[in-house]
């Protein structure tokens, strides 16, 4: 669905810190970056989650809630872990979700931003409810 995601931060240096460490738990690494003003995390240029330098024309994001996708309940534990010791306060500890779905393992951190940000592991893999997803409909995967 997603190409990339954006936010604003009011210190890039800062957040491309936080991000490049807390990121890395999940397998992640940077894959674009122009010099203060933008840094993007991922597996690809289309497949990024990207940091921006806020200023006058693009001020600060607020009110954001993204889940990464984690392959294991150790990485959600890792993500956890290591966005703590960066900087993110705790908003929930990683553990099962029983309210969202059967199988969902989560933690949930807040960044020095102030951005919800949240390690999700399932029983059910992203790439299965895709494939899933288009088979119901006729489409192909070319994932």
């Amino acid at each position: 669905m997603f190409d990339h995601i954006q936010i604003k931060v009011g210190n890039l240096e800062a957040s491309r810190a936080f991000y490049a460490a807390t990121l890395a738990s999940l397998g992640h690494k940077v894959v674009f970056e122009i010099d203060k003003v933008v840094v993007g995390f991922g597996n690809s240029p289309h497949d990024m989650f990207e940091v921006r330098q806020a200023d006058h024309t693009a001020p600060v994001s607020s009110a954001i809630h993204i889940a990464f996708v984690s392959r294991s309940e150790d990485a959600v534990r890792l993500f956890f872990s290591t966005a703590l010791a960066h900087g993110a306060t705790d908003n929930g500890a990683p553990g099962l979700r029983p309210e969202y779905e059967e199988g969902y393992f989560a933690a949930f951190v807040v960044d020095p931003n102030g951005h919800n940000l949240e390690a999700v592991y399932t029983t059910r893999s992203t790439k299965s409810a895709m494939a899933t997803d288009a088979n119901q409909t006729g489409e192909t995967n070319h994932g």
